[in-house]
């Protein structure tokens, strides 16, 4: 199953660099990386980056994907969560959030 990360362009760019991420600030803060499903994505977007251009979505695949775990959160949604840093290795692709009048656009996150 594909799940996302996302990154504001400073969080990308730092990880392109490194290699690594042991997330945004609210990530550091919690203790583990945030991450959404397809679904979940669009809501986590209106939350907690309204407003923001400059993102980036990566994908990750959860199978197999050590230190992750799967914890209620939002309304009882099961929410993966990353314990342990996300790696250059963990991301099978990312792309550019785009922008629109009516908030950010994802388009096919398959």
């Amino acid at each position: 199953m594909l799940i996302y990360k996302i990154f504001r362009a400073r969080e990308f760019q730092a990880f392109t660099q490194q290699g690594r991420s042991s997330g945004a600030p609210v990530d550091l803060a919690d203790g583990y990386i945030h991450l959404s499903t397809g679904p979940q994505v669009a809501e986590t977007l209106s939350r907690h980056f309204a407003g923001e251009t400059g993102l980036r979505l990566l994908a990750l695949d959860s199978d197999g994907l050590d230190g992750l775990r799967w914890e209620a959160s939002r309304g009882g949604q099961l929410f993966p969560h990353l314990y342990r840093e996300l790696l250059a290795g963990d991301v099978l692709w990312s792309r550019d959030i785009l922008s629109g009048p009516d908030g950010h656009i994802t388009g096919e996150l398959a």
